[in-house]
Formats: C-alpha cells, structure tokens, sequence
C-alpha cells in the first residue's frame, strides 16, 4: 500500500467522506467557508474545477507542507444549463423534472493542494434517467430532501436506486468523488 501524508479533506459531504473510508484513506475533516461563486464564462467542468480549488485556497495559509488539502465540488449540467444545490424543495421539484427521461453530465472538480502547489482535476459521468412520474418526484424531495445535492438528487437514494436507468463513466463520480482518478492522482503526488 501506498503511504499518503496526511489529508485534510475540506468537504462536509457525509459521502465524499464514506468514499475515503472505503479508500482506506487517513483524513480529518475541516471546514472553512468560502463563496462558491463563479465567472460565467467557465465550462461546466471548469465550473467545477474553480470551485475546488476556491474552496483550496481558504487553506493557503493554515496547513502544514507535510499535510495534503482535498476539495472536490460536484455539479450536474443538462441542456447547457447548470444544476447546483436547489434552494428550495419547489426548485429541487424543478431540476428533477428537466432530468427526468433524459441524459445529464455530473462533474466533479478536485482539488489537491499539497506543499504550497495546486494539482486539479475533473471527472464526468453521463447518467440517464427514466421518466419520472410528477408524483414520484414530488415524493422524492417531501421525504429525502435533498436540498444539499447538485441537480437535487442522490444516487445513493430512492430516486438513485429505483430511476437511474444507465451510467457511463465513474459511479462515484455521481456521489461525489472520482475515487478512482483521486487514487491515481495520489500516487502520482507521492512518487
């Protein structure tokens, strides 16, 4: 096995979070605030990518050159237009039905920030759903509220389980974290 230094992962996502368990990575978790604004002239992958290393660059100052900084941010793209987190449960009723039937782009922009360098990256997953009924989605967000996902939805979660009719590309990229691009990017920082 690999010896990694010790992550710092800055994300309160209780799934990026099982993703490193299962990674059988060492991290503790910090967070800090930051404005995840963005130029709109970026690409949905640069989207991504901006907002992760933003969220990096809260931690410039406050870690040790031994200690590694993980950011990620996730956002879904249908259509040309961007899904981010729904800031009501009417807007997250919204975003699920211009996903429903269709084909969307989840992307997720990493960011590693280890002695004072920025190493980013993205990943992006096309997922397919089946046509979601008004009710089903109306349901969906009344009991699983999913006001802290892009495109108001969780793979790990009903709508996930019982709608997501083909993914092509990393699946937990759709949760949350390319696990398997972040793995290889580790390796290339401790070699």
């Amino acid at each position: 096995m690999n010896k990694f230094p010790p992550i710092i992962l800055a994300s309160k996502s209780p799934r990026r979070k099982e993703l490193l368990k299962l990674m059988d990575l060492d991290f503790k978790i910090v967070l800090k605030e930051v404005d995840e604004s963005y130029p709109d002239n970026l690409t949905p992958e640069g989207i991504a990518v901006y907002i992760a290393q933003k969220k990096a660059t809260a931690f410039d100052e406050s870690v040790n050159d031994d200690e590694l900084v993980l950011t990620a941010d996730t956002i879904v793209s249908i259509d040309g237009h961007i899904l981010g987190k729904p800031e009501t449960e009417q807007h997250a009723i919204e975003m699920l039905k211009m996903l429903s039937g269709k084909v969307h782009q989840v992307i997720t922009g990493v960011c590693l920030f280890y002695k004072q360098q920025y190493h980013s990256f993205y990943d992006v997953s096309d997922v397919t759903f089946r046509t979601l009924t008004d009710e089903e989605i109306t349901n969906y967000v009344s009991k699983y509220k999913p006001m802290d996902k892009a495109g108001s939805y969780g793979i790990q979660e009903w709508v996930g389980v019982t709608s997501i009719v083909k993914i092509n590309g990393s699946y937990t990229n759709v949760v949350g974290l390319p696990t398997e691009k972040l793995y290889q990017a580790l390796i290339k920082l401790v070699d």
